[in-house]
């Protein structure tokens, strides 16, 4: 095992992405490191040529990157901050990821696209979107949400390998959080959930930023004799069902934990699915764990007061048991 930065095992991942294929190229930088910036020089020093620093115009860089993936490339497209990434919208809703789809599979579109989400600490409403949610109301997209480094580096290895066009969701507070990458620098397949922790009364299905609050909600209530579940999806799409249904038989009780505003959350549409899908699993009502529907403050004490902990967390968790 490594040690290193979720920013490390993103820039780790795509340098190994374009070491071990000439067609993979960068187009944007720095990826929102932050106080990691010096990492870039990893890039540009041995893939100066297949780095590229266009102007800031999310539109016009999402299509830079769209049209050289349907001529062949394999590029990673920086976005910056998630709630730019609105302005692109056409290119990654209405030509990305419909393109294989309307030719009958003879332009694949092998676009990676980056940004960062969620809400980072006085960033107001137009710096704390989670477009997670957004996105994942698209048909044709793969949408990842990493929560750890390790999951980081596979996951960006396996979305550059893919022919599908991929949509990485990076939450801005996770960037320096460090954690154990394997040694094997293997990708993770597209489509399988991770289970954190292991446990039989409760299941959390949590994602990105929130996984972290999960763990340490199901820390703080082993203490009271509750042995809590959780589930990481890290993708959203493909949704890996089985594993939450799964879980979700095992423990017989649900709390879904996403950031975003409650309505058209991960956290609805996850509640939906088990409602459907694992009904006679459940012995009590799911529990959802998410923003109320209102813009993110400036203020501090204000943001903090809408969004999920582990106490809100912990909360939902006993609200099954009752």
């Amino acid at each position: 095992m490594t040690k290193m930065s979720h920013a490390e095992a993103l820039v780790t991942a795509i340098l190994d992405s374009m070491a071990a294929d000439a067609d993979v190229v960068l187009l944007g930088r720095p990826l929102g490191l932050g106080p990691q910036r010096m990492l870039m020089s990893r890039l540009t020093d041995r893939f100066e040529d297949r780095v590229y620093d266009p102007p800031v115009c999310e539109a016009g860089n999402a299509a830079l990157g769209v049209g050289a993936a349907m001529a062949g490339i394999r590029p990673f497209v920086d976005l910056s901050t998630g709630s730019f990434s609105f302005l692109a919208f056409s290119q990654i809703i209405n030509e990305a990821a419909v393109s294989n789809y309307m030719t009958a599979g003879k332009i694949p579109v092998p676009v990676t696209f980056h940004c960062l989400e969620g809400v980072r600490g006085g960033g107001a409403p137009q710096h704390s979107q989670n477009i997670h949610a957004f996105v994942w109301n698209t048909a044709g997209l793969e949408i990842l949400a990493p929560s750890c480094p390790a999951d980081m580096y596979g996951l960006t290895r396996a979305a550059l390998a893919s022919n599908n066009p991929t949509f990485i969701m990076n939450h801005a507070k996770l960037m320096a959080v460090e954690g154990d990458v394997p040694d094997d620098r293997a990708a993770i397949p597209i489509g399988k959930a991770d289970i954190k922790r292991r446990g039989k009364d409760v299941t959390i299905v949590a994602l990105s930023l929130m996984v972290g609050l999960a763990l340490q909600a199901a820390e703080e209530l082993a203490k009271e004799g509750i042995d809590v579940e959780v589930v990481d999806p890290r993708t959203l799409a493909p949704l890996d069902e089985e594993t939450i249904l799964a879980s979700v038989a095992r423990t017989g009780r649900l709390v879904v934990v996403d950031e975003t505003n409650m309505q058209g959350s991960i956290a609805s549409g996850i509640a939906g699915m088990v409602a459907e899908r694992g009904f006679r699993s459940l012995k009590a009502a799911v529990q959802r764990v998410a923003r109320p529907d209102t813009p993110v403050p400036f203020s501090a004490p204000m943001e903090a007061f809408l969004l999920p902990t582990h106490e809100t967390i912990m909360a939902a968790v006993k609200r099954t048991l009752v």
